[in-house]
């Protein structure tokens, strides 16, 4: 064992000096904390703000619009203000606990929340509440831009369209192809004096009402007319313009139909904002505490970005000590030093010393991931909060070390034999091209398991070994069950054993051999042999 720990020193101390390795180092940090970061200050900072055209030709429609997208921007403001209390706020008043309430009732389940902030006057209002229990050196609030603004029509587009009439006269489709040089970017809109590119049209027609599906026993009495226009480039925008227009004219032409039905408006918008409470509970929890939480969701999904993880570093260091291996074979420094260990002693020094690098690797990651979350939970990311919380009460960083080390010995005994029968990296890849494919499963079904844990394609994936570091820990959260834990676990210790035996007997033939690297069969008699 003396001349194991030698040679693992050497190996760890060889490549802790690379470049590579202490940008590996840097590199998980760095993108956890721009992966936090980089859509706040895309949407704060780089977002731009979509201007676009309105005509309403029915004109029954344009103030709806207009109000559903300041309902949209006050909730903006309402989620903003919530984070900004919960990093500035200190200690709980009677007034700063009405304004927590009500700004963590803004989600599905209690919809008169906004209406409650936006009453009572919006962000202006809450921050005179919560003055009093600011920090001292609290920054002022500041209101997140606007998505969406509205803008006229530029005026040399009306007088090519009819002369200088009234909106409500354009023809729209006309209109739609006169502002195509504005929506391609040919041409800017003014605004202020300021050049600006137009990003979408909405353009109304007049009887829009006529064209409105009623359904009647499968049938709908739409007359086949104009359809409301909605003009833009951007066709991949999620959540974007045209969704909040399409809801906001969809629900209004609801309203109107309820009225023309006789029911009256205020019970119509008291049944709207009736809803039975709905609660998820877990028969796994204990007694009295089954509700599922936000951080129960998280945990469901936390294991797939292990699984990501735990496939890059054993991916990444597994390509080192082939690396590893070749240089120093085609340079002929093995010979030097099966002068002084034997292979098998060689072998499992270089095993040890890579794998030590690994863990370092690891857990330089798990520390700069625990500090990152703690930085950013409980300010402009609630869900970094979440996950810390996972992080610390579940077994998933034990689990996670555990399965690096059985994964990488695995894959390792596998990238040894390779290494020790190939003179340089091009003849390594064909055989890796084979491992790489095989290894690109665990990706490929990574956001499969988590939505069924315990089914067969997880089940069987967990059976086999090359898999089961990465099934195993993609069901973490899920409580598998103990013959999967115990059986699965055994067999992947049983066949990592297996795998450096075999190993270990093509290492001690291969590493002193030159020339074209042997057949699959020649060395399967090796192991034989």
């Amino acid at each position: 064992m003396k001349y194991v720990a030698l040679v693992a020193r050497r190996e760890y101390v060889e490549n802790a000096r690379t470049r590579g390795f202490w940008i590996g180092l840097m590199l998980f940090p760095l993108m956890v904390f721009l992966m936090i970061q980089v859509p706040v200050w895309l949407q704060e900072k780089i977002a731009p703000v979509r201007t676009f055209v309105l005509v309403d030709q029915s004109g029954g429609f344009e103030k709806v619009v207009e109000s559903a997208l300041e309902k949209d921007y006050q909730r903006r403001v309402l989620e903003g203000f919530r984070d900004y209390a919960a990093r500035n706020v200190e200690g709980k008043t009677a007034g700063t606990s009405g304004v927590m309430k009500a700004t963590d009732e803004i989600n599905e389940q209690h919809p008169q929340a906004l209406e409650t902030f936006i009453n009572r006057g919006g962000a202006e209002f809450y921050l005179r509440q919560v003055q009093p229990s600011l920090k001292p050196g609290a920054p002022p609030f500041r209101e997140p831009r606007r998505r969406f603004q509205r803008v006229a029509l530029p005026s040399d587009i009306i007088a090519a369209t009819t002369n200088g009439s009234a909106a409500s006269n354009l023809d729209l489709t006309t209109l739609g192809q006169n502002l195509k040089p504005y929506l391609r970017g040919q041409k800017k809109i003014v605004v202020d004096g300021r050049p600006l590119d137009l990003s979408a049209a909405i353009l109304i027609p007049r009887d829009i009402e006529k064209q409105v599906v009623r359904p009647r026993a499968g049938a709908s009495n739409s007359t086949g007319g104009a359809a409301i226009q909605y003009w833009s480039v951007n066709v991949a925008e999620a959540n974007g313009l045209k969704d909040e227009v399409e809801r906001a004219v969809n629900q209004e032409i609801r309203h109107q139909e309820y009225l023309a039905r006789g029911m009256d408006a205020a019970a119509i918008s008291d049944v709207e904002r009736t809803y039975a409470p709905f609660v998820s509970l877990n028969p796994k929890k204990e007694a009295g505490r089954e509700t599922v939480s936000m951080a129960d969701k998280v945990k469901q999904w936390a294991p797939s970005g292990f699984v990501y993880l735990l496939w890059v570093s054993i991916f990444t260091v597994s390509q080192m000590l082939l690396g590893n291996i070749i240089e120093e074979k085609s340079n002929r420094i093995i010979e030097v030093l099966l002068s002084s260990v034997t292979p098998g002693e060689l072998m499992m020094g270089k095993l040890f010393g890579i794998a030590a690098v690994g863990l370092s690797l690891v857990g330089a990651w798990m520390l700069s991931l625990f500090c990152i979350l703690s930085w950013k939970a409980g300010g402009v990311s609630d869900i970094a909060g979440q996950i810390l919380g996972v992080l610390k009460t579940s077994n998933m960083i034990p689990m996670f070390s555990l399965y690096f080390l059985l994964g990488y010995l695995l894959y390792a005994g596998v990238i040894l034999s390779i290494g020790s029968v190939c003179n340089t990296l091009k003849e390594a890849q064909s055989y890796m091209g084979v491992i790489t494919m095989a290894m690109m499963v665990p990706l490929l079904t990574m956001t499969y398991i988590p939505n069924d844990p315990n089914g067969i394609v997880a089940r069987v994936m967990s059976w086999v070994p090359i898999y089961t570091p990465f099934a195993m820990m993609n069901r973490a959260a899920a409580d598998p069950p103990l013959v999967d834990l115990i059986g699965t676990f055994v067999l992947l210790v049983a066949s990592t054993i297996t795998v450096l035996w075999m190993a270990g007997k093509i290492f001690r033939i291969g590493i002193l051999r030159t020339g074209q690297p042997p057949k699959i069969l020649e060395m399967i008699r090796w192991i034989k042999g």
